[in-house]
């Protein structure tokens, strides 16, 4: 979705989390509340969505770029933020990862295996948004790109950059949008990313811990899972965010599984083999939404619904496009597909272009 993506919504029927209303997964534009693009809806929201654009058209347009920038056309950077002490205390597994004690369902390394595995084995789940662009040469309305336009590229060799824990304080109880941006720009500081060129292709993940629920994610009305945006959209939750280097591009990114089934738990998967589905699918969601609409909403959206790409495939269990499990060099991530132009549907996996 546009910005701040809200992932996924679940019906009641779907739900096995607390008794709150079910939440939206990425719901995409700023028609639920004054939030970040590109937030993913509540299934339940999500299925009212796609049923009433069965007879519109789902085709993407860009939109001219935000200060010059469309989608990120150089190699994706991505930087995991866990935001707040109380994620516990931190420990490495094999693999690396980061762990914590306040993690009782293992979603930090696992976010950052994700991340890690974009763009290895083969995987063709990244392929989708290859076919999409920006650059002079890309007209704004444009539906297609011409020859010669600088495409978002193959994230070959993963796109993990960087994972800070910043225990230097209590994450809030609820953080506004503008908090969230402000944590991000630290993260920007933390990582050296000084300059406005430094930022131009970097992503920063700002997961909150258990129990928390930054911009009021589990609302009873506006619920989602997750959202992406960038620090100067003035409808952010207590609004934009002035930075020294230049724009970046930031999500909300809620510990989810507090919400089960209405942000995906066991959505593809039963059992514990399924709880982190919803986790993974968000986190995609969003990645593959900043990639093609990094500034939103500057990159390609449809201008009917301004929904974004993912939002366009959120929470489809069957069909073309719908989710699926996607293997990387690293294992295998439950994800969701996301719109095609080139093929007018829904697709899990694409061949690259360009």
């Amino acid at each position: 979705m546009l910005g701040a993506a809200a992932l996924l919504a679940a019906t009641t029927a779907l739900s096995a989390g607390p008794a709150s209303a079910a939440v939206a997964p990425d719901g995409g534009s700023h028609a639920a509340g004054n939030r970040g693009h590109g937030y993913m809806p509540e299934l339940a929201d999500a299925k009212a969505a796609q049923k009433g654009a069965k007879h519109t058209s789902g085709t993407l347009v860009y939109g001219g770029g935000t200060n010059g920038v469309g989608v990120t056309s150089g190699q994706p950077k991505v930087y995991v933020v866990f935001y707040g002490n109380q994620w516990g205390t931190q420990g490495t597994d094999a693999n690396g990862d980061l762990t914590f004690s306040n993690d009782p369902y293992h979603g930090a390394p696992v976010a950052q295996n994700l991340f890690k595995g974009i763009g290895t084995g083969g995987e063709q789940w990244s392929g989708t948004m290859t076919q999409y662009c920006d650059g002079p040469l890309v007209a704004k309305g444009a539906t297609s790109c011409p020859a010669g336009a600088a495409h978002v590229p193959y994230p070959t060799g993963g796109v993990l950059s960087g994972v800070w824990y910043d225990n230097s304080t209590a994450s809030p109880a609820q953080a506004t949008g503008h908090q969230l941006g402000v944590e991000a720009l630290a993260a920007a500081h933390h990582f050296g990313n000084l300059t406005a060129a430094a930022n131009r292709d970097a992503y920063y993940v700002v997961l909150s811990p258990q129990g928390t629920n930054p911009d009021n994610y589990q609302s009873t009305t506006t619920g989602f899972c997750a959202w992406h945006d960038y620090n100067g959209d003035t409808t952010l939750t207590g609004g934009a965010v002035t930075s020294d280097v230049g724009d970046f591009a930031f999500s909300n990114q809620p510990y989810n599984m507090d919400a089960g089934a209405n942000c995906g738990v066991n959505f593809i998967n039963s059992g514990t083999a399924g709880t982190l589905d919803g986790w993974t699918m968000t986190l995609g969601h969003e990645y593959s939404e900043n990639v093609t609409d990094q500034f939103p909403s500057g990159g390609w959206t449809n201008p009917s619904n301004g929904q974004e790409n993912a939002d366009e495939c959120a929470w489809l269990k069957t069909g073309t496009g719908a989710a699926g499990s996607v293997t990387m060099g690293n294992g295998t991530y439950t994800l969701q597909g996301s719109w095609s132009n080139d093929t007018n549907g829904c697709a899990l996996t694409h061949p690259t272009v360009g």
